[in-house]
């Protein structure tokens, strides 16, 4: 349903002056925030101005209050879903972006199994990282373009649904989000807490549980700035009326063992089948035992992360997901038969030069390296190669030997595979020393208020 949008402020507002303001580092009212946002949605006010405002914001910065009206705001610059008819509490996850990050393919079967309704609206692949609709869409006839009716069907008919914000859904984040790509303001944390949050709660959800990336492969490569962007989104979340904990993990090495999309659908196939890779595995069942804890599935979070390792075991997680796959258009034979995905026409290793210890990733040239090869966009309007990308043989700490494969080049383009062996050995640090400080894969956990 639509939410009624803001009355028309009782005294005009200036455009001019709310930039002003902005510039001279003076808070700004709701009513201000409300018009600007709604004005420009509608195409009232031209781009340079709210140009001008959004280079305000990057350098001022946003009070909390503030930070809340901008995502309210642009929550209610279009529809936002009513899912109150369901029998079960709504909840989604959703992560500021990684290299090999496949755990929304996971999550969404696995905690619709666990009895909870999952609505999620993913996006693309951003620069160096990965996009979920891109993932889903290397599964033969998967539709990611529902209608709204179509997409609350799916999840009535098995309790999770996966598409792209459609043009009713948050427009004011769209065009905003336009308009920031071409100006230098994507990073202001403030922009980007209202950019996903007024996006998420359109989705009628009851709670929501981030995945902030922190680390080489991350876009906050610091651990303070990602606490920052996480404490935001907890309490912009909070003010808003819903249920928000953030968890800090770590990007300082891609997740899992294969960066694509084809390749990655069939590592959440594999972790879903109870395999896959370890630290896939342990993100998952973290991130699926807070869902189901805030949905109120599960009494603490050892208790959602026990209900959903029986969930992976008995295959009723995989059983949804193959549901979920048929609803959306979708083969489901590649869930039993991998090999009916795309694959590319050649493979080819990269192998280390120098025997010794990997020290060190750069994980976001292993994102580039994928996007060379056209597993991802270089430009907006580039196409996405699904049989594409990188399955990794030495990771972080590993023992490697002089001509040993560090990793597997899957490649349909020998001009592509050569930029991208490039970036793959640049990325990797091999030293003679063994010692390889580790961090957790999990940083720490951000609650609000309302959640101990």
């Amino acid at each position: 349903m639509n939410q009624p949008r803001a009355s028309e402020p009782s005294v005009p507002i200036s455009v001019v002056d709310v930039i002003r303001k902005k510039r001279d580092g003076r808070g700004l009212s709701r009513a201000e925030i409300e018009y600007l946002v709604h004005a420009y949605t509608i195409g009232e006010i031209p781009d340079y101005q709210v140009s001008a405002w959004l280079m305000a914001v990057v350098l001022r910065g946003m009070t909390r209050s503030e930070t809340s009206a901008l995502t309210d705001a642009m929550l209610r610059s279009g529809e936002v879903l009513d899912l109150s008819d369901l029998p079960a509490r709504k909840v989604d996850k959703h992560s500021t972006g990684g290299v090999g990050d496949k755990t929304s393919l996971v999550l969404a079967p696995l905690v619709a199994a666990g009895g909870l309704f999952v609505p999620m609206i993913s996006g693309r692949g951003l620069g160096h990282t990965g996009g979920t609709l891109d993932k889903l869409e290397s599964i033969p006839g998967f539709n990611v373009n529902l209608s709204v009716p179509q997409f609350r069907g799916v999840l009535n008919a098995c309790g999770c649904a996966m598409i792209g914000q459609t043009s009713q859904i948050a427009p004011a984040d769209r065009k905003l989000y336009a308009l920031r790509d071409v100006t230098g303001t994507v990073e202001s944390p403030y922009l980007i807490c209202a950019s996903i949050m007024s996006k998420k709660l359109a989705e009628g959800i009851d709670a929501l549980v981030l995945d902030v990336k922190t680390g080489s492969g991350a876009f906050m490569k610091q651990e303070q700035d990602a606490v920052f962007l996480a404490e935001l989104m907890v309490e912009t979340g909070e003010r808003m009326g819903k249920t928000v904990v953030a968890l800090i993990t770590n990007m300082d090495q891609p997740l899992g063992l294969k960066v694509g999309n084809s390749i990655e659908v069939e590592e959440a196939i594999e972790v879903l089948r109870g395999d896959g890779p370890e630290d896939v595995r342990e993100l998952c069942l973290e991130l699926a035992g807070w869902m189901l804890h805030l949905g109120g599935a599960a009494d603490t979070v050892p208790h959602g992360k026990t209900i959903a390792e029986q969930l992976i075991v008995s295959g009723k997680a995989l059983e949804r997901f193959r549901q979920m796959v048929a609803l959306h258009g979708g083969d489901v034979r590649v869930i039993d038969n991998p090999d009916l995905l795309s694959h590319s026409k050649h493979q080819s290793d990269v192998v280390s030069a120098k025997d010794g210890h990997i020290t060190a990733i750069n994980c976001e040239a292993i994102g580039t390296a994928c996007v060379a090869l056209g597993g991802g966009r270089e430009k907006k309007e580039d196409s996405v190669d699904p049989a594409v990308g990188i399955v990794l043989h030495r990771r972080l700490g590993d023992p490697v030997t002089a001509g040993e494969p560090l990793c597997t080049i899957h490649h349909n383009s020998e001009t592509r595979a050569t930029r991208a062996t490039k970036l793959l050995l640049e990325s990797y640090q091999i030293s003679d020393s063994p010692a390889v400080a580790k961090k957790p894969l999990i940083h720490r956990v951000i609650r609000g208020t309302g959640e101990k």
